[in-house]
């Protein structure tokens, strides 16, 4: 905890610490809730609680939290205190101070800007925004996306209107990317990434269910979206031909994740796409197959509660894992949507939400 670059905290500290909230999801920011004992008692209390002296407690104050299996800390979030609580109580040991924050891209949501990008594609403007937060440890992670070109100056020039954040979240959406940022792996390094969900690499320990000694999963629950997937026509007036041309979705880009994806196998709805002005036709093509893209994201939604004591590692949103012990249809591998994390003194649960977009496992063994 610190200013701007943080130390352990002291014992003060880990004594009066009651809980630990973090919350983790591909959209939208983490955040984080640190509950601690307060009360004054004894003469370093006299003028004031020892918890409002310590400065590293203040707002705009940085917080990491990591977890330690073995001998490696893994990174839980690295963030910025936004709010402080302080709840006074007449009963010996019932006062707290609580804190809240949010992971450092909410200091790229502080200042709202008018700015042009004149002859800069997407992959530019985010390389560039996510390059200038290099205080916090950030380093830019952009994955082009498959039809992008450089604007023309003199038909379109990108501008701004809003916060940094705001800005590279509303350019992702166009390619049905997302933009969040990932702690560590080091505590106090962090990663900027700007690009689609992640579908591919190394799956994280699987999470194991009804298989005796190996479950690590206390509950789990399954949801499908049958109206989900969708294709998208349409036509745009090519900037580039000055001609009227059809556009249609052709397939979805992302890396399927399971046998039976609904977009192949069940009927689909098709919706009519309306395409903005100066746009060419690749640029609308790559608009319908990002809407497309986005439509078969959640059609399997998966959610649950995780022991991870018994998991022993820290499941981290926006990667891969498997999921054992569920059978053929529901079993195999899954988008880590979201995860929060509840840590007290002797426990530490995570609820999980996993996405694919279909039925039916991929790999007939998930490893453990």
């Amino acid at each position: 905890m610190g200013k701007t670059l943080p130390t352990p905290a002291s014992n003060h500290l880990i004594q009066a610490l009651e809980s630990i909230e973090v919350s983790q999801s591909d959209e939208g920011r983490s955040g984080f809730q640190i509950v601690f004992r307060a009360g004054r008692a004894g003469v370093q209390d006299w003028i004031d609680d020892r918890l409002l002296k310590t400065s590293s407690l203040n707002p705009f104050s940085r917080v990491i939290v990591a977890m330690v299996f073995g001998v490696i800390p893994k990174v839980v979030i690295d963030g910025i205190i936004t709010h402080r609580q302080f709840a006074p109580s007449a009963q010996l040991g019932s006062s707290t101070l609580t804190i809240t924050g949010e992971d450092v891209s909410i200091m790229m949501d502080m200042e709202e800007r008018i700015r042009e990008h004149p002859a800069q594609n997407e992959v530019v403007i985010a390389n560039k925004i996510i390059a200038s937060y290099a205080q916090y440890q950030i380093i830019p992670t952009v994955i082009p996306p498959l039809s992008f070109s450089v604007p023309n100056p003199v038909e379109r020039i990108p501008v701004q209107h809003g916060t940094d954040l705001a800005f590279l979240n509303e350019l992702a959406q166009r390619a049905a990317y997302r933009f969040f940022v990932i702690p560590g792996p080091l505590p106090g390094a962090n990663i900027g990434y700007w690009g689609p969900p992640v579908r591919i690499g190394l799956p994280q320990p699987a999470l194991t269910f009804n298989m005796g000694a190996a479950t690590n999963v206390d509950s789990i629950h399954f949801q499908e979206n049958g109206l989900s997937a969708t294709t998208y026509q349409g036509k745009v007036q090519d900037s580039l031909t000055d001609r009227s041309l059809p556009v249609r979705t052709i397939a979805p880009t992302r890396i399927p994740l399971s046998r039976n994806p609904a977009l192949l196998t069940n009927p689909r709805r098709t919706r009519q796409f309306v395409a903005d002005t100066g746009l060419n036709v690749a640029e609308a093509l790559g608009r319908t197959t990002a809407e497309t893209d986005r439509s078969v994201d959640d059609v399997l939604t998966v959610t649950g509660e995780l022991d991870g004591v018994r998991y022993g590692s820290v499941l981290r949103a926006r990667e891969l894992v498997g999921l054992r012990g569920v059978g053929d249809t529901y079993g195999g591998l899954y988008y880590v949507k979201s995860v929060s994390h509840r840590i007290r003194p002797g426990e530490y649960k995570q609820s999980f939400t996993l996405t694919r977009d279909g039925t039916k496992t991929t790999t007939p063994i998930v490893p453990p």
